[in-house]
């Protein structure tokens, strides 16, 4: 009788599977497979019992033969079989006879529709889903009904400090569940009787020892481009450890996963579904070796047939809007402002591509700022006055922007309008008042800061034009600008206007908005053939080399830096 050789152990303890006297060569092999191991850990290793690690421990131990009870073998096996029908299942997910489950919990009168249904059925079989529809399809909704799932209690959403009223509101009017509003960042004795815990994404990093003990059972992630920069920033960290502890079901929801560049993409399925996309350096090496993915269409394709990256325009789902108007509109400035950085900007410049590594980092920084705030500056009379024009027709107006020197200017100019202001400086109390003084009354403008509006809801009932005062060097943030208004609610055109110079740092920040946006646009619409652009200039190149090659006194446009639209 043959005797098979094994290379370790395995045995179901509770919820995971541990793996124990795991061969050296084998452990190596293993740490490969399954990068959610350190490569420094020693054995024991830890797995959850879940249907996708199970069937891919089942696989390892085809080839690395584990000594294990029969039972447990039994079980191995039977979580495999419960992992290949559920992928079975996704696929009948998206065929012309679905028909979604009937949800308990909903409030009379509320049913989810079809496409969220679908989104909620595709979390509760592939657990870890990313979400990335349009603006406006009620994603709030979907994250509700996975609350709403068998065993998904108690749950934890996360958002924005000013959208926490927003969600509870939105949860407890569509469902039975019950909300708290997590207050602080210190952690306290959170109440029993709560179903969803509501954190700002701001709280995360004090609450990181509590997970364990809280253990949710789902997780819902607004805006969850929030972790595109990875394990560096402390939310990110955060909502990693919430994963590995509690291991629960996770939705993570944007119309914008990737702000900038191909990479963060990446960061954020390094914690929804680890592994996924390989290690960091796998992902370098296979997808993006020159810094930007070489291949996006085929990233965004290979994201949707792992069942990790649903995404649904609102033509696909029968809502679509009147297309956007977005214009470029070039303005008048003070050159006097313009010109007065020049000869820091340029000194700046030098910096940036002379000095010591740190002190070129910081110049950049610098270089960034001083130009960016001067640019807002120059133009920030003009832009008022463009603003005054379209009051005066009798229209509500959302005003973009992001210095607090260019709102000082904005309110001194349009102040007999009664501007309302929606930027980084008020409190969530103060932002819910200017929002309710802005769509009651007379029509007036309304500031808001160019990141401090994600997700906001209620403002296309009463406006439809934007004006960009100021620029974002992400698309996405365009984007998520935009999204405020072409939403569904929404019943006249929206117009979305960027007031742009010919000087400062306009022209470059308009070609690397087009840059990045065809990048990402490839990567989450992989379908809709959009041209490759291929490109090596970093973020704020440009602008280096525009003081650079620019007399000190007067800079001057360089070839090819001519404005054109952004691709939001």
């Amino acid at each position: 009788m043959a005797v098979t050789t094994t290379y370790g152990t395995l045995a179901r303890r509770g919820a995971f599977w541990v793996m124990d006297d795991v061969a050296p060569h084998v452990s190596i092999r293993l740490k490969q497979l399954f990068p959610r191991i350190r490569k420094t850990d020693p054995p024991p290793y830890v797995f959850p019992d879940a249907p996708d690690v199970a069937a891919d421990l089942d696989w390892f131990t085809r080839r690395y033969p584990l000594a294990a009870s029969i039972s447990d073998l039994m079980a191995l096996r039977a979580r495999r079989v419960q992992f290949e029908n559920n992928q079975a299942e996704i696929e009948r997910l998206f065929s012309p006879h679905y028909t979604p489950p009937l949800l308990s919990g909903l409030r009379s009168g509320q049913v989810l529709r079809p496409y969220q249904a679908q989104l909620v059925d595709m979390v509760r079989l592939s657990r870890r889903v990313l979400c990335g529809d349009e603006v406006g399809l009620g994603k709030t909704y979907e994250a509700a009904g996975m609350f709403l799932l068998p065993g998904a209690l108690p749950a934890v959403a996360v958002c924005y400090p000013h959208l926490q009223r927003q969600w509870k509101e939105k949860i407890e009017g569509f469902t039975t569940l019950k909300c708290h509003l997590v207050r602080t960042l210190k952690p306290y004795g959170l109440p029993g009787d709560a179903d969803v815990y509501i954190f700002r994404w701001s709280q995360m990093r004090g609450w990181a020892d509590v997970w364990q003990v809280l253990r949710p059972k789902s997780v819902a992630f607004d805006e969850v481009q929030e972790l595109r920069t990875g394990l560096q920033s402390d939310r990110a960290a955060s909502a990693k450890r919430l994963i590995d502890d509690a291991d629960p079901i996770t939705l993570g929801l944007t119309a914008t996963p990737i702000y900038n560049w191909g990479i963060e993409i990446w960061n954020i399925m390094n914690i929804l579904r680890p592994g996924l996309l390989g290690s960091q350096q796998e992902f370098e090496r296979e997808w993006s070796p020159d810094g930007h993915v070489t291949d996006p269409k085929a990233l965004g394709t290979y994201l949707r047939e792992q069942h990790a990256f649903v995404r649904r325009t609102r033509k696909d789902v029968g809502q679509e809007l009147p297309a956007v108007s977005r214009i470029v509109e070039s303005i008048g400035y003070d050159e006097h402002e313009m010109h007065s950085v020049d000869a820091l900007a340029h000194a700046l410049a030098i910096r940036a591509t002379t000095a010591e590594f740190t002190e070129r980092g910081k110049a950049v920084r610098e270089l960034d700022m001083r130009v960016r705030q001067a640019t807002g500056v120059a133009k920030a009379k003009t832009v008022a006055a463009f603003v005054r024009l379209i009051v005066e027709t009798g229209e509500r107006v959302i005003v973009y922007g992001w210095h607090r020197e260019v709102y000082d200017i904005w309110l001194e100019e349009l102040k007999d309008l009664e501007p309302c202001m929606y930027t980084g400086s008020e409190s969530p109390a103060a932002k819910d008042r200017e929002k309710q003084r802005f769509i009651e009354g007379k029509p007036k403008p309304l500031f808001i800061s160019l990141r401090a509006g994600a997700g906001l809801d209620g403002l296309q009932n009463h406006c439809s034009i934007l004006v960009f005062g100021e620029l974002d060097w992400s698309p996405g943030v365009h984007h998520q600008c935009i999204g405020r208004l072409d939403r569904e609610g929404q019943e006249n055109p929206v117009s979305a206007i960027f007031l742009v110079t010919d000087e400062g740092s306009d022209p470059p920040m308009m070609e690397q908005l087009g840059l990045k946006a065809s990048e990402a646009s490839q990567i989450i619409d992989p379908h809709l053939g959009v041209t490759v652009v291929n490109t090596d200039d970093s973020r704020l190149q440009a602008l280096v080399q525009k003081y650079l090659t620019s007399p000190s006194k007067k800079p001057r446009q360089l070839a090819g830096l001519a404005p054109q639209e952004p691709t939001p």
